[in-house]
């Protein structure tokens, strides 16, 4: 590939030029992440105490230097300098740091800012050498003297001027993109995608145990779940091996396999989790529910003899298996079931999702806190249909068709408001892919519904159906044909998606963000667009391969998404990325963690996920290895028609001869 970029033409250098001109000023700091408002404003830097990319603790270590260098100057050039100083030093909050050092085009923080010619030949030769002591690199110290102002300016100079200090900040297109940014709609409210983990099949679950170690667990579909550690370094001991237990196949989009799992609200103490999984054969399969428990000897390790059945369903088709685990704001554990498989909820004369005597098609609600081992697990005396005769006490709604990936909503950080709801994706027939609210004894209409629409005529008719609760939301399959249910962002670090439930289209691979009205109550939808180079950068990407398996999210609070370019579990194509808003951030020191560590036996592997991935180059990245390909292309073309050229040419002095 490195010999194909020396015949890039002049051609090609225009069409890499005219996509470039495309790109936009963005606010970005130095560790290349988007600004920030400060909790606390800032004591030196105190222009940039609304928006820009110091923290306090940032803010006093500058004021410290600058403290030092005053000290050093004679006094009668302290007042003269002490501007200069302040504003070269500040420009580390600034939101175009990363311009302003060169990080844009060099990954390399170059000694000084950015100088605007005319500013920094403005500058006092009393003060250059205060200027140079704001750099801790000896080399420019001794290269630059400070008797030679012309030479120091030199070397302030960077590839892009307009971004260079103070014209920056006068320019009014660059402070409409800041403006929009404050605002929380810069970079078009788009996301960019920090590629976490590479090389998994068909990643179904991400889920975090809630005891402070801010561990995440990552279970894919053909059994094995494995532990990564608050910095995504991964325990190479598999957490839970199920993979000669599980029923699954390599086949394309085969449904059946690991599913779910969940982890005890009081599981620092009791150590308990569950998971639910696919077991038997293709002529008699069930889904499983099991409690295990952590190994004694090992906390990143389940101990597989631990293993007690919670529950256990026929499944009479191999697809529609819901999987779904959960614990409810109540104590109580929450399992979604499909509706059997097949098409169009064939069995029986109302279909499982409205048979009451069936557990298929269901949310259930156990409590599997029981007194003794003597029962799995109890039914809530508040369930809703507790006592009704020829009903199931475990159902706590019904008329779902396949629920894939329901979360619970931890409620907004401040109000609490919206703590406990139970957001589903429920997979549509063949028109329409709902989004639905759980509710206590609530009827979603399948098969007599499919989004608002009459699937059933005859079951629509019925009197129970007349109070069934519609979807929040539906989309039709013009724009996908498998909805992957997401999460509401409840996280710290990226404020713009706050109270925004995020969800995608396992099809299309699109991404969709529904956001309530807070007057009207309505949701309103919109499709999520994802970043250019301009905004995703440096570690995080504006593309993703395409097929949304799973969300998950962090103790903290924060999203991910788990996707793959091919779903057999047979292909290692699965990813994990961290949804990233690269147009605002919290104040890094409000979203700090504190991390509960947990040894480690055995060997841990550093995430290599920063290898780009050829389904995930950049939107310059494809343009030029298209282009290149072509001329490769329009190469080995010539090459040929001369060859057989020359062929003929042979062919006609043999007749000759």
């Amino acid at each position: 590939m490195s010999q194909a970029w020396g015949t890039i033409t002049p051609a090609l250098l225009a069409v890499v030029f005219a996509f470039s001109m495309t790109v936009h000023a963005h606010p970005q700091c130095l560790d290349f992440m988007p600004p920030f408002e400060p909790a606390e404003p800032l004591s030196l830097c105190r222009e940039y105490s609304k928006f820009g990319c110091c923290t306090r603790e940032q803010d006093y270590e500058l004021k410290k230097q600058f403290d030092e260098i005053l000290r050093s100057l004679p006094q009668s050039s302290r007042t003269v300098c002490e501007k200069h100083v302040t504003n070269i030093l500040c420009q580390e909050c600034s939101p175009y740091a990363s311009h302003l050092y060169d990080l844009e085009t060099t990954q390399v923080k170059k000694p000084l800012p950015g100088l605007c010619p005319k500013y920094c030949s403005s500058i006092p030769s009393e003060c250059i050498n205060a200027l140079l002591s704001t750099t801790v690199d000896p080399s420019v110290r001794k290269t630059l003297s400070p008797s030679d102002p012309k030479k120091f300016c030199e070397s302030t100079k960077i590839t892009d001027m307009d971004y260079c200090y103070p014209d920056i900040i006068t320019n009014e297109n660059f402070s409409n993109d800041i403006q929009k940014a404050i605002q929380g709609t810069g970079g078009e409210k788009c996301l960019c995608f920090k590629q976490l983990v590479v090389g998994l099949r068909n990643p179904t679950v991400l889920v975090h145990a809630g005891d402070g170690s801010h561990r995440v667990f990552i279970g894919e579909q053909y059994g094995k779940v494995h532990v990564y550690l608050s910095d995504f370094s991964k325990v190479e001991t598999p957490f839970l091996d199920l993979s000669k237990n599980i029923l699954t196949s390599t086949s394309l989009g085969d449904e059946r396999g690991f599913l779910g799992m969940a982890f005890h609200p009081d599981f620092k103490h009791n150590s308990r989790l569950f998971v639910y999984y696919s077991i038997g054969n293709d002529k008699h399969q069930k889904i499983r529910i099991s409690e295990f428990r952590i190994a004694s000897h090992d906390a990143n390790q389940v101990d597989r003899a631990s293993e007690k059945v919670i529950l256990e369903l026929d499944e009479p088709a191999g697809n529609h298996n819901g999987g779904q685990l959960l614990f409810g704001v109540d104590g109580y554990l929450y399992a979604f079931t499909g509706d059997g498989g097949k098409a169009g909820d064939p069995w029986g004369k109302r279909g499982n999702g409205q048979n009451l005597s069936s557990l298929l098609g269901k949310v259930i609600r156990i409590d599997i806190n029981r007194p003794d081992d003597s029962v799995p697990y109890v039914v809530p005396e508040d369930n809703p249909f507790v006592g009704q005769p020829n009903v199931r006490p475990e159902i706590y709604a019904y008329g779902q068709r396949n629920s894939w990936r329901c979360s619970m909503d931890r409620g907004d950080p401040e109000t609490g408001k919206g703590r406990g709801r139970i957001f589903c994706g429920d997979v549509g027939q063949g028109k329409w892919e709902e989004v639905d609210i759980i509710q206590k004894g609530g009827n979603y209409g399948w098969r007599a519904f499919e989004g608002f629409e009459c699937f059933d005529k005859k079951l629509c008719k019925t009197p129970e159906l007349a109070n069934h609760i519609p979807p929040i939301h539906v989309y039709s399959h013009s724009v996908g044909k498998s909805i992957t249910g997401g999460y509401m962002y409840r996280g710290c670090l990226f404020p713009n998606l706050r109270g925004q439930y995020i969800y995608g289209d396992f099809w299309t691979g699109l991404l969709f963000s529904l956001t309530e009205d807070a007057k009207t109550g309505a949701w309103n939808n919109r499709v999520v667009c994802v970043g250019g180079d301009d905004t995703c950068n440096n570690g995080v990407r504006g593309l993703y391969v395409p097929n949304i398996l799973s969300f998950g999210e962090d103790e903290a609070g924060e999203l991910y998404m788990l996707a793959t370019d091919f779903a057999s579990t047979s292909h290692e194509g699965g990813v994990v990325y961290r949804l990233v808003d690269p147009s605002r951030r919290a104040d890094p020191d409000q979203c700090r963690k504190n991390i509960t560590p947990v040894g480690v036996l055995g060997s841990i592997t550093v995430s290599s996920a920063e290898t780009p991935m050829v389904g995930s180059m950049s939107p310059p990245s494809v343009v030029v290895f298209l282009v290149v390909c072509f001329l490769i292309f329009v190469k080995i073309c010539h090459l040929l028609l001369k060859r057989s050229a020359f062929s003929k040419v042979k062919r006609v002095e043999m007749t000759k001869l």
